[in-house]
C-alpha cells in the first residue's frame, strides 16, 4: 500500500510556515521477480518499508507496516504533532500484526521522516529501524541521519573493518533490528530542526546498495525538482545492476524565512 498524494503539499492553517514539495517512485529491480518494497508519502509522513522473508511474505510485512501508519491520527488531520512515543506505539501494533499475518517468517525494515511543528518551529523527526536509509541533502552536502541496524555496521563501530570493505562485506545484508522478525523492533529516532532547501531522501538499501553517496549527492544536486530527482536515482540504480528492489522517496523544504529572503 503506497498511500501517495499529489506533491507540493498545501500547508493547512497553522503550517503555512513550511512548504513540502515531493517524489517518489519504486522499481522491483533486474533480478528480483516481485518487488517486496512498500512506501508513504504523505505530510507528514515520508518512510520506507523493505520487507523480507521471500515467497509474497516480505511484501505482506512491508504493507502491513505502512497501513499501519497510515492509520496515524496525524495522517487524517494533516496535523504536526506526533511524537515519537506515538509512533513507536504504532510500530509496536505493526510488529505484532506482521508476526500474526506471517507466523513470523517475515519481516521488515522502516525508515523516514515524520514533519512535527513545536511552538510553530517544524522538525525532521527521523525514525529507523533496519538497514534503509534516510539521508539529508543540506548546504551542498549529503548526511546520513539513520544508523543503519546490521551485522556490518556493528563490525565498521567496532573497527574490525573499514567502510570500503563493508560495501562487499558477504553478509551486509543481514539486519541486527527489524518489524515482525528478531527479538528487537524498537526504532532509533532524531529530531532535526528543518532548515530551508533541506531535501530529505528516504530509499531502500537497494538505491544505496548500487549507488555511491558521491553518486547519489550528484543527482541530489543536479535535479532540483524531487521527481525528476527519484526518477534519476532509481534509473542509475537499474544502471548500477538493479540487483534488489529499489524505493526512493525525496522531500524539499521551503520556509517562511527562506521564502522572505528569496
Amino acid at each position: 500500500m503506497n498511500p501517495t498524494p499529489d506533491a507540493p503539499f498545501p500547508p493547512s492553517d497553522g503550517q503555512r510556515g513550511l512548504r513540502l514539495q515531493c517524489g517518489y517512485g519504486t522499481d522491483r529491480g533486474l533480478r528480483r521477480e516481485m518487488n517486496e518494497d512498500s512506501f508513504i508519502a504523505a505530510d507528514p509522513v515520508f518512510a520506507v518499508a523493505d520487507g523480507m522473508g521471500g515467497h509474497e511474505a516480505g511484501e505482506v510485512a512491508s504493507g502491513i507496516c505502512v497501513r499501519t501508519l497510515a492509520e496515524l491520527p496525524q495522517m487524517k488531520t494533516g496535523s504536526r504533532d506526533a511524537t515519537a512515543g506515538i509512533l513507536q506505539e504504532y510500530l509496536f501494533k505493526a510488529d505484532a500484526d506482521i508476526r500474526e499475518a506471517t507466523g513470523s517468517r517475515a519481516g521488515t525494515t522502516l525508515s523516514g521522516v515524520v514533519v512535527v511543528e513545536q511552538l510553530d518551529v517544524p522538525y525532521w523527526l527521523v525514525l529507523n529501524i533496519g538497514d534503509s536509509r534516510t539521508y539529508r541533502y543540506s548546504h551542498g552536502q549529503l548526511a546520513q541521519v539513520s544508523v543503519d541496524h546490521s551485522e556490518v555496521q556493528e563490525l565498521v563501530d567496532a573497527g574490525q573493518i573499514t567502510e570500503a570493505e563493508a560495501a562487499v562485506y558477504p553478509r551486509r545484508h543481514v539486519v541486527t533490528r527489524a518489524l515482525g522478525a528478531g527479538d528487537d523492533s524498537e526504532a532509533d529516532y532524531w529530531l532535526l530542526p528543518v532548515e530551508d532547501g533541506d531535501r530529505i531522501l528516504v530509499c531502500s538499501d537497494g538505491l544505496n546498495g548500487e549507488l555511491s553517496d558521491e553518486q547519489i549527492a550528484g543527482i541530489l544536486a543536479s535535479e532540483t525538482d524531487p521527481q525528476t530527482a527519484v526518477d534519476e536515482l532509481i534509473q542509475a540504480a537499474l544502471r548500477s545492476g538493479g540487483r534488489d528492489n529499489i524505493t526512493a522517496i525525496v522531500v524539499d523544504a521551503r520556509t517562511a524565512a527562506g521564502d522572505a529572503r528569496a
